[in-house]
């Protein structure tokens, strides 16, 4: 078995380039990436990407997962509606680096036409070197759950 963490990366037509290039640089730093799309700029649905993804990260078969839209927050939504997904849209990299220490998220969300690619690299790079704090925020995690 092996210890490298798979990631599920997905968005709709909107986010393609931005989910490309986070592709990129998540597999340069050593994570198995899952690229489920879609490949081309035709007009897509979000909430179908967003279920996708999460449905992956629920199931196990993948650890995380980071999912893109326009402004990350429909793709977000969606894959929030699978059980045991804790998905947040983030535009900085505190947030980012709060929602896996504080919230112990398990997928990212990013908004290709809020921030660009410098910045969503940063935001994703907050994200996966963030590590869950538990204690309080264990309890705090197990009520969302609940």
């Amino acid at each position: 078995m092996s210890d490298t963490k798979r990631i599920v990366l997905s968005s709709d037509h909107a986010a393609i380039d931005l989910r490309q290039a986070v592709a990129t640089h998540v597999t340069a730093k050593g994570y198995e990436v899952v690229d489920i799309g879609p490949t081309t700029t035709e007009s897509t649905h979000y909430p179908l990407h967003g279920k996708a993804a999460a449905e992956r990260v629920a199931s196990g078969d993948c650890d995380l997962g980071i999912i893109l839209c326009g402004t990350g927050q429909g793709i977000m939504m969606a894959a929030n509606k699978v059980p045991g997904v804790r998905c947040g849209v983030c535009s900085d990299t505190f947030s980012a680096a709060m929602i896996r220490a504080h919230n112990n998220a398990n997928m990212l969300s990013i908004g290709a036409r809020v921030v660009g690619e410098g910045v969503a690299l940063e935001i994703v790079d907050a994200y996966l070197d963030a590590e869950f704090e538990g204690g309080r925020h264990g309890t705090r995690v197990d009520m969302i759950e609940g």
